[in-house]
């Protein structure tokens, strides 16, 4: 093989173990960051049958259940916040132990105690 080959041979190897690298990198999120983050995300949708499907939409802070058809798009309702984002205000609202503490009822009431 003449030298002007074993270069071309490199050349292509070079380039297949970058593409397998970048795709390596994709697959394990490494350009999440990357992405630009928009105000309309679906976090889910359930078809419901032929080109008829229930879609989870967050929008502005929202999250709607939408129901789509060929023809038409309906709110069926809006939803609280997720499961996530209920423990984690859960957990803000825990003492600084870790353990909810239960108030006494003079404190609820506004006397002291």
């Amino acid at each position: 093989m003449t030298a002007l080959g074993l270069q071309s041979l490199a050349a292509v190897f070079i380039v297949l173990a970058l593409v397998a690298a970048l795709a390596w990198l994709a697959r394990r999120g490494a350009f999440a960051g990357l992405r630009k983050v928009g105000a309309v995300s679906v976090e889910t949708a359930v078809p419901l049958g032929e080109r008829r499907s229930l879609v989870i939409v967050a929008v502005e802070g929202r999250r709607l259940l939408l129901g789509l058809t060929p023809t038409q798009i309906s709110m069926v309702t809006e939803l609280g916040p997720t499961f996530d984002a209920q423990v984690s205000s859960s957990v803000n609202a825990l003492s600084p132990g870790g353990v909810a503490l239960p108030r006494r009822s003079a404190e609820r009431e506004g006397g002291t105690v």
